[in-house]
């Protein structure tokens, strides 16, 4: 997932803030992971790697999401993020959001 962050009246493009699996991908691209892969090898290559599940930028790291699965092999990286989606949308729903997002859930915004 990924939002627009707010305008500043200098909007020179659609710039995105990505979280949950969206920001996954993206550090696994930059990552040396290769596929098939299990979990112990990418716990090893990124496990220490801190990913939004939030507009509101909470983190949670890869290894505590690769704890909170139960899957321990990937055939590939379409898998590897079907795998921790659940456990992506588990975190954000539990997160409970920052001051700003519970005052818009009570003003209904």
């Amino acid at each position: 997932m990924s939002v627009r962050p707010p305008t500043d009246d200098m909007d020179d493009g659609p710039d995105t803030i990505a979280f949950g699996i969206a920001a996954l991908d993206a550090r696994l691209d930059e990552s040396d992971v290769a596929f098939p892969a299990d979990a112990a090898t990418v716990r090893s290559a990124m496990g220490d790697e801190a990913v939004p599940y939030n507009a509101s930028g909470a983190t949670i790291t890869v290894a505590e999401a690769l704890e909170r699965t139960a899957v321990e092999h990937f055939e590939n990286e379409q898998e590897f993020l079907n795998a921790l989606h659940p456990v992506f949308e588990e975190a954000r729903a539990q997160g409970g959001g920052g001051f700003l997002d519970r005052l818009r859930s009570l003003v209904g915004l």
